[in-house]
This record gives C-alpha cells, structure tokens and sequence, in this order.
C-alpha cells in the first residue's frame, strides 16, 4: 500500500508541479509610475503583461488586480478550447490562439494541462446539419481543421453518447475539431502571472482601480485602492465589468453584463474523453482531470452582476443532456456558478484604442474568452505598444459599431459563439 500511495503521489506531482506557487504569490506595492498598466488580473490581462514584456521589451509595467489571480471569470469557465469559428476575422484570432496554446506550458515552464481531446459540435435537425456543413467548409478554406462525423462515426468516437437523443435530440451528424480541447481553467492565469513577473512585471492584487485622471502630456493617473499610480498606456482588461470602467474613464460601451451559467457535478470514473457541445439546445459536457463532468448553458437573459446559479437555464440545459446521456440522469450536481460575461451586438471581442488618448480596451469576448486568452493578450500587447491595431485586432475595433462592419457570430459558431 505504501509504495502505491508513493506511485500516486508521483503522477499527481508530475500533473500539477509548480501548483503550490499561487497562494505564496507576492504582491508588491506599486510605484509612482509606469510605462504602461494593464487593469485586470485575469487571464487576458495577464497575458498582455506577459507578451509586453517578451514581445516588446516593456518592463516597467504593473498588472492591478482588485481580487486576486485567477478569482474572477478565469476561475468561472468551462475550459473549452477551440478554433472552429465562422468568420474569417474570428477564425484568425481564435486559430492563432490555439497554436500559443499547443506551446503553452512549455513557454511559461507551467503546466495548464492543455489536452488536445476534440471537440464534437452535434447537428439534430437538418438545419443543423446545413450550418455544420458550411461552418466545416469555411474553417478549411481558413486553415482550421474541422471535418464531419455521420452518427455511426459520433458513437464511435463518443461511446458515451445515445444516437436517438430520447426522441427530441436525435444525433444526426457532427463537425470534429481534433485540436481542440481543454486546458485548466486557472492555471493559465497563474503561469501568465508567473512568466511576467520574471520578466520584471509587478503583478499586483487587492488593489482596486477608483477612477482616471487624463494629463496634457498624454500620461494618465489611475486612483487606485493603494494610491495614486501615473501611467503612460493604460490598457483595460477586466471582463464582465468593462462598461463600469469605461464610465469611469468618460466614454460608453455598447456591452451588457450578464451571468453565464456553469456547474459540475460529483466525480465519477473516466466516461467521456472529449468535448460535446450542441448548438441547438445550448449544452456542452467534458470530464475534468478530477471526474467532474463540466456542464454549461447558456447566458441569463437579464443583466446581473450575481455570480450565482440560474435555475430555468440549468434545468434546460441538463434535460438535453440527460436526453443525449441517459446514464447521467442519477449523477448528483455538486457546484453552480455564474461567471459575468461581456456581452455586445455582434457577439464578437472589442479589442481597440478608445476615445481617451493612451487608452486601449480588450473587452466583449461573451462565452468565448478562455479559449481566446492567448491570442487576446498577444494581440492586445501589440495594440498597446504600437499604438495602433494589427491585421489580427483591426476588425475588433470599438468604431465598427458605428459603421456597421459587424463580425457577428451569433448563432454561427456552436454554442452561439
């Protein structure tokens, strides 16, 4: 017994080295003033602190963080990864971010547990199947690989999953994304955190932004929660809370804030060793390392703040589940949380300059945030340097709402986005 505990030990390690770094993360006080400061601790922010310093050689930059690393939306999403979008201008950006993800743990010597699993997007009607075909034709004409799976093919690759879907939710067919996955949902803002501040980055938490004060010389002062700090870039990354922000800073979004539903259940033994996602009835299932089976739905229809569960939306969700698996009926729901989503007319990120000289937000990513986390922080890091957009960013810029160039992906990328 003693050497198979030490065995287990082991694997467990090997899975998880460096994990215990977190909650010994130091946080300095900030200084004077700095070069540039990113605001928002999570994932996106992180990661644009990180490829300012590698990328372009900024050092005398500070992340602030009203919390704590890895404690807001970061901590609240489903894991998904994927490329397999619609639209030429989403299918760059989420295709290059996939490919910083396959080298992730590598770059930032921290394992995010990336697991290349693929991703089944399930068609039940024949409209369904007509979207999934067009969808797969686009995403190879961008480089992205997607195919399609006939029913035989998904109880093939998905064992796990009941064809007939109790009637209503028959499984006609599906589009594979073999490279896409999931990751650890925090673990990518701890390694981000991490690779910056070895790079000189002051990564600073519990400190809270009050409002901004712009200067004739282009500099801007953040009042924070440890005092005044002078900057000369600010970049806004804070996901969910983006049109508060904004107001402080004296211009307006066009985003809402609403709560995006998730929860998992007990852990169970390995069962599905994918990624099932339906567009139809809004549901996507995984397993996590743990045995969770990681269940989300959709966004609540009212705008909150209220990081708690939604019962309507939950119970939609896991009636199409329990359809598609009948064997999950009898699994006990163990945690259900709401994560705040930036929501705007296009379902598409905003990642652009704003009307405040020096100023530049990252915000209105909805569902697909995680999976865009290192794409957002190396295009946005671009942004902030040069000051002007890149090909990759340029199609998210906040005047795109004014002229009408929508890149909208509502509805046309599995999950509504």
């Amino acid at each position: 017994m003693k050497n198979r505990y030490s065995i287990f030990s082991l694997i467990r390690n090997a899975f998880s080295y460096h994990q215990e770094w977190p909650p010994a993360w130091r946080s300095p006080e900030p200084k004077k003033s700095y070069d540039a400061v990113i605001v928002g601790g999570g994932g996106h922010g992180l990661a644009t602190a990180y490829y300012l310093a590698k990328n372009h050689g900024m050092t005398n930059i500070a992340v602030l963080e009203k919390g704590w690393l890895g404690g807001g939306n970061t901590a609240r999403n489903t894991t998904i990864i994927r490329s397999n979008y619609l639209w030429d201008e989403s299918a760059k950006l989420y295709e290059h971010s996939v490919k910083l993800w396959e080298g992730l743990s590598q770059e930032l010597n921290y394992n995010v547990m990336f697991s290349q699993r693929g991703v089944l997007n399930l068609a039940h009607n024949q409209h369904d199947l007509r979207e999934l075909s067009r969808r797969i034709n686009a995403n190879r004409l961008n480089g992205v690989d997607s195919e399609f799976l006939n029913p035989e093919e998904v109880k093939k690759f998905c064992p796990a999953i009941d064809l007939r879907g109790g009637g209503r939710y028959p499984v006609l067919g599906a589009s594979l994304q073999r490279r896409g996955g999931t990751a650890r949902h925090d673990a990518v803002a701890w390694g981000y955190a991490r690779a910056a501040d070895e790079l000189g980055v002051d990564v600073i938490q519990n400190c809270p932004v009050l409002g901004f004060e712009s200067h004739a010389d282009g500099s801007i002062t953040i009042n924070s929660g440890k005092g005044p700090i002078k900057a000369g870039k600010v970049g806004l990354v804070v996901a969910g809370h983006s049109s508060v922000i904004a107001d402080m800073a004296g211009f307006r979004l066009p985003t809402e804030s609403r709560p995006l539903q998730a929860l998992v259940s007990e852990p169970m033994k390995p069962c599905i060793d994918t990624v099932v996602m339906s567009n139809a009835v809004h549901a996507y299932i995984s397993q996590s390392d743990k045995g969770e089976l990681v269940i989300g739905a959709g966004a609540d229809a009212y705008i909150s703040y209220g990081q708690k569960g939604s019962g309507h939306q939950t119970e939609h969700t896991l009636a199409a589940i329990c359809e598609m698996f009948p064997q999950f009926r009898r699994v006990k729901m163990m945690r259900q949380w709401g994560g705040i989503v930036d929501t705007n007319p296009d379902a598409s990120p905003i990642i652009s300059k704003t009307p405040v000289a020096n100023m530049f937000i990252n915000c209105g990513w909805g569902t697909g945030g995680f999976k865009g986390t290192p794409g957002s922080g190396w295009t946005f890091a671009d942004l902030i340097a040069s000051g002007e957009p890149d090909d990759m960013n340029a199609p998210f810029k906040l005047d795109r709402f004014k002229t009408g160039y929508l890149v909208d992906e509502h509805g046309a990328a599995a999950v509504a986005h």
